[in-house]
């Protein structure tokens, strides 16, 4: 007869070595609570109060190949030609009664041209001339007011301009700002909008469904606690990365929708495995084995999800515009707020 020895107790939920790297740290964060959230609270405090900035202060053109001929000639006609580029600003005037050169129609001319030389962003400005920007039966102008900034601060002057600019229409002179300044100075605008509606109609759906996912209102409110602390923290650093290099809108945009998704995701998964391992040691002393099992577990496929991500976004970092750039800035910025959350702030809640 031959016996054989008892096989070894299992190692693989990691109870014979104790808990893996994300378990310490999910215990560590329970055994310094305080110091933990204080960190976040000044985190978001400090990086909040720079958040309602983003909207204004982010650049909204960014639409272009950098180093392509085309951005060449753009700042060359900036350089030679008093700023009448492409992201120079037209401002038509026209009169129903008579010539835009005599009369009512002249004032109006006067006026536009003094309140764009008080704009230290207009460089030259260029009056209705024959042939070129006033019409054969001279009842219509173009006032051109030259590019003295880069792309997107000229967007920003056509944003604080354009409204100025239609209040000198008279009931005889009408006053239009127009160029691609403006286009995207009312696009932005449009898209701001169009996303806080969209916002204000699919939160409490999602709320809804958050509900039906995690069973109680409590949990549900966990992924929205990591969506507004990702999404604080990614707006007040957009707004602080602007400072030194143009970030465009968009990047605010996706960074919105990717903290809220992962939010909702990695929640799911936190929370789902941490009622499985407080069900199966219940009672206070489960609590951090608990903590430790999720972190181990779910904490590890969420670390390994928001480094795929990351590490696949990088990439778009090499595409030469600089709207694309800003797009995948924003989403790794809130990739990596949403994920530090998830791995710091979500298990000192649950514990």
């Amino acid at each position: 007869m031959t016996s054989t020895a008892p096989h070894p107790p299992s190692t693989r939920s990691g109870v014979a070595h104790g808990p893996g790297p994300l378990g310490r740290l999910g215990t560590w964060v329970l055994d310094h609570r305080r110091l933990v959230a204080g960190v976040w609270a000044l985190l978001i405090v400090g990086l909040g109060i720079f958040a309602p900035r983003v909207e204004h202060d982010l650049s909204g053109a960014g639409w272009q190949a950098d180093g392509s001929d085309s951005v060449a000639a753009r700042d060359l006609a900036v350089e030679h030609f008093g700023g009448n580029a492409s992201s120079a600003i037209q401002v038509v005037v026209r009169s129903s009664e008579g010539s835009v050169l005599e009369g009512e129609g002249a004032e109006v001319v006067a006026e536009v041209t003094a309140l764009l030389e008080d704009d230290p962003r207009i460089a030259t400005i260029v009056p209705p001339q024959p042939g070129a920007t006033l019409s054969q039966d001279t009842d219509t102008g173009v006032v051109l007011a030259g590019a003295g900034a880069d792309t997107n601060e000229m967007v920003r002057a056509a944003t604080d301009l354009k409204e100025e600019l239609a209040a000198l229409s008279t009931d005889t002179v009408e006053v239009t700002p127009t160029g691609s300044s403006l286009l995207w100075s009312d696009f932005n605008e449009a898209n701001l909008e169009a996303m806080l509606k969209s916002e204000l109609m699919s939160w409490p759906v999602t709320l809804a469904i958050l509900v039906l996912a995690f069973g109680a209102l409590v949990a549900a409110g966990l992924p929205l606690i990591l969506t507004l602390a990702g999404l604080v923290a990614s707006a007040g650093s957009l707004v602080l990365i602007n400072e030194l290099v143009p970030v465009s809108i968009w990047a605010m945009n996706f960074a919105m929708m990717f903290a809220l998704a992962l939010g909702i995701d990695y929640a799911l998964f936190i929370v789902v495995r941490y009622r499985a391992a407080r069900a199966a040691r219940p009672g206070p002393d489960g609590v951090a084995w608990a903590v430790a099992q999720t972190m181990d577990t779910a904490g590890k496929a969420v670390l390994l999800s928001g480094l795929t991500v990351l590490i696949s976004l990088s990439a778009v970092m090499l595409v030469p515009s600089p709207a694309f750039r800003s797009m995948a800035g924003g989403i790794m910025l809130s990739v990596v707020f949403v994920l530090g959350a998830t791995l710091t702030l979500l298990p000192l809640v649950l514990g």
